[in-house]
């Protein structure tokens, strides 16, 4: 057990620290939602139906698909473009998909290589190209979710005003749809871009994300 907690303990500490802190905000939204319902007239509903609810899924989808974009375009992005001096990036003038050699696929598959690695053909194609497809699809996925959760709280909001709702195709194109979304995009793409730059001058001794202590500004794809 010791050595599965070991081997495993980033994946575990972030599982864990997901469950706490989304049912952080299943009781916190549901608390606000409360509030709202009593100020308004209307009745207060228990946590269940609160969390099974639009209201807390759009809440949920619209950050789900934001970090799923950043996964998806740093992923993508890294491929091709490169930056001086950041552990994020490739070395300087290794852009691009890189050759069979370069990658260990086909016959140049080292032992324990992934079987996929080495078939070569369709399913080396689509094996090396796995975690962006799958991380592109989570995205495509809980943004749809986060559209027609949203457009469920949109037309209950609308009903509740005596408004007309209206269908999911028309609700694509509401400010309240895309505000949701962009707010999110925005502080993504910030965050990403704004690290990439941070680590060419910054450090942080034994991670990963870092590079050596004493390596030089302009040191591009080194790691601590």
């Amino acid at each position: 057990m010791k050595r599965f907690l070991r081997d495993n303990g980033l994946s575990l500490a972030f599982g864990l620290a997901f469950l706490l802190t989304l049912g952080g905000q299943a009781l916190a939204g549901y608390a606000d939602f409360t509030q709202q319902q009593v100020a308004s007239g209307g009745e207060a509903v228990g946590l269940a139906t609160y969390v099974t609810s639009s209201s807390f899924g759009v809440d949920v989808a619209e950050n789900w698909q934001s970090e799923y974009l950043q996964f998806f375009l740093y992923t993508m992005a890294t491929v091709w473009l490169l930056q001086r001096g950041s552990p994020e990036s490739k070395p300087l003038g290794d852009a691009g998909r890189e050759s069979d050699e370069e990658q260990a696929v086909g016959r140049y598959a080292p032992d324990g290589a992934p079987p996929a690695a080495e078939a070569g053909g369709v399913r080396t194609l689509l094996y090396s190209r796995s975690l962006g497809l799958v991380v592109g699809l989570v995205f495509l996925a809980s943004w749809t979710a986060q559209s027609v959760a949203g457009w469920a709280a949109f037309n209950a909001e609308q009903l509740a005003d005596r408004q007309d709702p209206v269908s999911w195709t028309g609700y694509l194109g509401e400010p309240d749809f895309w505000n949701r979304t962009l707010q999110n995009w925005q502080s993504e793409l910030l965050a990403v871009g704004s690290f990439a730059v941070l680590a060419v001058f910054l450090r942080e001794r034994g991670s990963p994300e870092s590079k050596r202590v004493g390596a030089p500004h302009d040191a591009t794809a080194d790691t601590g």
